[in-house]
């Protein structure tokens, strides 16, 4: 089984993969102070619930945008599951031409979103992700990351009004049903939440235009797919998305996996050596 990490600001959204299937997912808070044995604990008690056995995982995939949580993910991967686990970031093979103006400043999860997107509905494409911030990434028909935005998410803003004001409550994120609200509540909601959509609907609308007049490809052939945990809700009020994929960047890593395993060599027998001093080293 290949057991994959895909690390977000606020989630850590894990899966579980056998013969290139997804037969398991969890979503868990992403905490920097957590130690690699606390993971180690929690996932154990994951597999266990649903009769999986550690023993089992072979190999481990990590994408992280939060650096300092990919050294206790590797210390994890070697402790529990005796592999050094493969972890996206340069040198690694993606299939996709990266036009950005510095590669290296990509964040793993846009790749990882945009080979998994390119594999299952082709291109053009556009790809947002709903997390804690959100994210726009243009794919070209022949497979070339070409740029996005990065906008607040919708937490963000909502911690931002209770935080930088005196009287704002912090409200839950659903949507009132209307705009013109006769309580702070609703009125929040529906700025947080329709303000949301009609920024998605925007850029999505301006992303389209500019692929137009770079390209000279049709934007009317773009397909729009929307991932990340909010991005059931948003969708909703956004009639240009076309698919919400809310497992995109799992099944991103899964390909990204598959792609690399021959390339890395023999990683797992480390020694109990190997194991101890990055134990010490934590």
């Amino acid at each position: 089984m290949l057991l994959a990490f895909d690390v977000g600001n606020t989630n850590i959204v894990l899966g579980v993969f056998k013969d290139k299937k997804l037969i398991q997912n969890w979503r868990m808070e992403t905490d920097k102070d957590k130690s690699a044995d606390e993971y180690g604990m929690l996932i154990n008690q994951l597999f266990s619930y649903h009769n999986l056995n550690l023993a089992d995982v072979k190999d481990v995939i990590i994408s992280t945008v939060v650096p300092s949580i990919s050294y206790t993910l590797q210390h994890l991967s070697i402790k529990y599951f005796n592999i050094r686990a493969i972890e996206v970031g340069p040198g690694i093979k993606t299939g996709m031409v990266i036009k950005y103006d510095n590669p290296k400043q990509v964040g793993a999860d846009r790749i990882v979103n945009a080979v998994a997107a390119y594999h299952k509905y082709g291109g053009p494409l556009i790809i947002i992700d709903f997390g804690t911030a959100t994210t726009f990434c243009c794919i070209s028909e022949s497979c070339e990351y070409l740029g996005g935005t990065i906008a607040p998410g919708i937490k963000i803003s909502s911690d931002a009004l209770f935080e930088k004001t005196a009287k704002l409550p912090r409200v839950e994120l659903i949507e009132p049903g209307h705009v013109i609200c006769r309580n702070t509540i609703e009125s929040m909601q529906s700025g947080l939440v329709y303000g949301h959509m009609g920024v998605v609907d925007y850029i999505i609308n301006k992303m389209k235009e500019e692929y137009g007049e770079y390209t000279g490809g049709n934007p009317d052939k773009m397909t729009v797919v929307a991932t990340g945990g909010l991005a059931t809700m948003v969708s909703r009020g956004v009639k240009s998305i076309d698919h919400v994929d809310r497992l995109l960047t799992l099944e991103g890593l899964q390909l990204i996996y598959e792609k690399n395993k021959h390339n890395f060599g023999r990683r797992n027998n480390l020694s109990k050596e190997n194991i101890e001093l990055c134990a010490e080293n934590e």
